[in-house]
């Protein structure tokens, strides 16, 4: 069964780079014209199909999902959904299990060009590019990030590991963007997440993908941010690493 695998694993990653090409390359001008025909709301309609679709191409990868979330979460208060990292594709289980709650994303600046659907959705989709060496670009453009999720009751998405974990364990947590997301957006609710197993997929690199991977994502239970951040830092990164399976 062992061989049967590994012989599997390229043919099979050669379709799932297929769909997931096809897929940015159809929902590029799809953007374009839902935020054209519809607006915001017209252009989170597509990107949310966007999202489920690209988890659909993993299908052909024998990959599965599951989603817990046992807590009510507010729709009328803004959110900073904390994340653990371990995958390119933490990011549609994360758009399309939570959309409700219009999550927006901290990305590094070199994606905001260059890649189908994924770049437009970037610059036009309400989330903020950042340039991690420059800290007169990052930080202010963290706070205008901070107070736009505050004004219009979105949810941030931050992973404060900075990087993927290659093997899923947790990695320290850098704080200043949580600080900076606490100060502008004082009456968010703090809702830590964990996913499980999406390193798995790239475990031996980016070509073969693994296969058969069960990837999960865990809604923990909610905080306010009503101590001081250090504390505050403390909890979230304690609860996601008491929730982390390797």
């Amino acid at each position: 069964m062992g061989a049967i695998k590994k012989v599997l694993r390229y043919p099979l990653s050669i379709v799932f780079y297929l769909f997931f090409g096809l897929t940015l390359v159809i929902f590029h001008p799809l953007q374009w014209l839902g935020a054209k025909l519809g607006g915001a709301s017209g252009h989170r309609g597509v990107v949310n199909i966007m999202n489920l679709c690209l988890l659909r191409c993993l299908h052909t990868l024998g990959v599965t999902f599951s989603f817990k979330n046992k807590y009510s979460l507010p729709k009328n208060q803004p959110l900073i959904l904390v994340s653990n990292h371990q995958s390119m594709f933490d990011i549609p289980m994360i758009s399309w299990y939570l959309r409700k709650y219009k999550p927006k994303f901290i990305s590094k600046i070199e994606l905001g060009k260059g890649i189908p659907s994924i770049s437009f959705n970037l610059r036009h989709g309400g989330n903020v590019l950042i340039d991690r060496k420059n800290p007169k670009q990052s930080i202010p453009a963290l706070s205008e990030f901070g107070k736009f999720i505050k004004k219009n009751n979105f949810s941030a998405v931050i992973f404060p590991e900075g990087t993927r974990s290659k093997d899923g364990k947790l990695k320290s947590f850098a704080p200043t963007g949580l600080k900076i997301l606490f100060k502008n957006a004082p009456n968010a609710l703090i809702v830590p997440i964990t996913i499980n197993n999406s390193w798995k997929l790239v475990r031996l690199g980016n070509f073969p993908m693994e296969i058969g991977v069960h990837m999960t994502l865990e809604v923990l239970e909610p905080m306010s941010i009503d101590k001081v951040p250090e504390i505050l830092l403390e909890k979230i990164e304690e609860r996601i690493t008491l929730a982390v399976r390797t």
